[in-house]
């Protein structure tokens, strides 16, 4: 809890037990905390340098008030990172002053490797300022669904996170649970019946391209500085988005299917507009099955149903009819 001011697990502890307290010495505390004494005294000498704890010539400590001995850490952390902030905004306009006289093959990186793939996955987000907007394609070779904490760090910090993902993506394992904790964080997310290349963007400034797996040979990634081939990636990403069909949440979550769902009624029931509107954002059949706890069977019957409703004869008219009446 108290990490971001520089203390650690054991500093905590011993700070945490000395506030509950009036005095204590080393010994008392080791019992408490089930610590060595020699543990305790190397917190309390780290404490005491931080400000946070006081002693007495015989060997007794006594906790700061928390309100202003962690006030003022908090304070000075605060302005550390100001200062930070400042000096990250200089160095990014050196740079960005650098790179415009270097060459294409010096604003090009090519990246190899899984672990490296990651690292400048993680990188290319975090260096995101106001939008992170990236095509979410199959196969999964170094970051697997699931496995990108960055997202809802840099969310929460209001990073403004678009996703467009391809129909073949969406059957892949993990994917849509993925996309609906997405959805859930307040990333928008739109479906495409397919996409040309994997793409992560950051603002105007970075791109990361993952390039085509080679069966046995390392995947590879190109990064890409502010150039006019990020020019080209920026307005690709803008046409895919406006033509893609938008996901929303409400069409993933929910409860699993009820009892009696394969009762015939006359309207469409609320598990027969959850079916249309996953199928109009692009899963298949299967994918809409699982993720509605339904049987491929019940799932086609409930379709056939609809297209009886509706007085059509086809999906491609069913998905009309259901639009234009709000089914979906």
């Amino acid at each position: 809890m108290l990490g971001a001011l520089g203390l650690n697990p054991g500093d905590e502890a011993v700070y945490g037990a000395l506030a509950g307290r009036a005095r204590a010495g080393p010994a008392e505390l080791g019992g408490l905390l089930h610590v060595p004494v020699a543990e305790v005294e190397a917190s309390l000498s780290h404490l005491i340098a931080c400000g946070l704890v006081t002693s007495t010539p015989d060997g007794v400590y006594a906790a700061a008030p928390p309100a202003i001995a962690l006030g003022a850490l908090i304070s000075e952390r605060r302005a550390e990172l100001r200062s930070a902030e400042l000096a990250l905004v200089t160095l990014a306009e050196e740079h960005r002053r650098a790179m415009a006289g270097r060459s294409i093959s010096e604003l090009i990186e090519v990246v190899t490797g899984v672990e490296a793939i990651r690292h400048r996955f993680a990188q290319v987000q975090h260096a995101a300022r106001r939008e992170v907007r990236s095509f979410v394609t199959a196969p999964f070779v170094a970051v697997p669904p699931g496995e990108n904490p960055v997202e809802s760090q840099q969310v929460a910090q209001g990073v403004r996170y678009r996703v467009v993902i391809d129909r073949p993506a969406l059957a892949e394992p993990g994917v849509v649970a993925e996309t609906l904790e997405s959805l859930r964080l307040g990333v928008q997310v739109r479906v495409a019946e397919s996409l040309p290349i994997k793409l992560m963007l950051a603002d105007a400034e970075l791109g990361l391209v993952p390039l085509t797996a080679v069966a046995g040979e390392e995947p590879g990634a190109v990064l890409l500085h502010r150039a006019g081939l990020l020019t080209a990636m920026d307005a690709l990403f803008e046409i895919v988005w406006r033509h893609a069909h938008p996901l929303d949440a409400g069409a993933l979550d929910g409860p699993t299917a009820p009892d009696g769902t394969d009762v015939e009624t006359d309207v469409p029931t609320a598990l027969d507009r959850r079916i249309l509107a996953l199928l109009l954002a692009g899963l298949t059949d299967q994918a809409v099955a699982t993720q509605l706890d339904l049987s491929l069977r019940t799932l086609q019957r409930r379709l056939r149903h609809l297209m009886d409703l509706a007085g059509v004869q086809s999906r491609m008219q069913l998905g009309w009819y259901a639009a234009r009446n709000n089914w979906a």
